[in-house]
């Protein structure tokens, strides 16, 4: 067993990054036990609203345990999904500052989610949750086969296609936080259909 957070706090300072003004996944867990990593955009701006919050009901949590409900897959605190095979992490680990990601901040903080990446080696499933998410993995992958994986075009003209890196099957579909997933009722139910292929995938 090993504890997330203070694995890549250690991450952190070893690539000049103050880990106390990130937020991390804060969990207990074998890395040989996952099997599926959804790798969101960005961390909230209120660490309160963050997954590994402890907070009673923070935000993303309960917009992705509603999409998870939507798939047909109930779970009811974040051991539920760790135990599942599932860890959920974010691309970028400090909060946006404007509307769009800061290139600089992207390129600082990618060594920290090739490091989250390298961490299982039983993967089945990478999800990539939103443009910053498929930016930051596809850069990650020219960096060792000179190409992009996941093409740069709208979402929904590639979900349903189908990715591999290495054996690993790899998923873009859309951010799974925030409060327009709210009133988008059209996206939930495609992330919830994308959660659901890849349940049927680690089954």
């Amino acid at each position: 067993m090993m504890n997330t957070k203070r694995y890549l706090s250690e991450a952190a300072v070893k690539n000049n990054l103050n880990p106390n003004a990130m937020q991390f996944p804060d969990c207990e867990l074998n890395p040989a036990n996952i099997k599926v990593i959804m790798i969101n955009e960005v961390v909230p701006k209120n660490p309160n609203d963050w997954f590994y919050s402890d907070t009673h009901d923070p935000e993303n949590r309960r917009t992705a345990f509603g999409l998870f409900e939507g798939a047909g897959v109930q779970v009811k605190n974040m051991r539920d999904v760790l135990d599942k095979g599932i860890y959920i992490t974010a691309a970028l680990k400090t909060p946006k500052e404007g509307y769009t990601a800061n290139p600089a901040i992207i390129k600082a903080q990618l060594p920290l989610l090739e490091a989250e990446l390298a961490l299982f080696p039983n993967l089945k499933v990478i999800m990539l949750m939103g443009d910053v998410a498929k930016k930051m993995f596809n850069m990650i992958v020219k960096s060792k086969t000179k190409k992009n994986l996941i093409p740069s075009v709208s979402t929904y003209r590639i979900r349903m296609n189908e990715y591999y890196w290495d054996n690993v099957r790899v998923i873009p579909t859309y951010i799974m936080t925030g409060k327009n997933l709210l009133i988008e009722k059209g996206k939930c139910g495609t992330i919830s259909e994308d959660i659901g292929r890849m349940m049927e995938i680690i089954k």
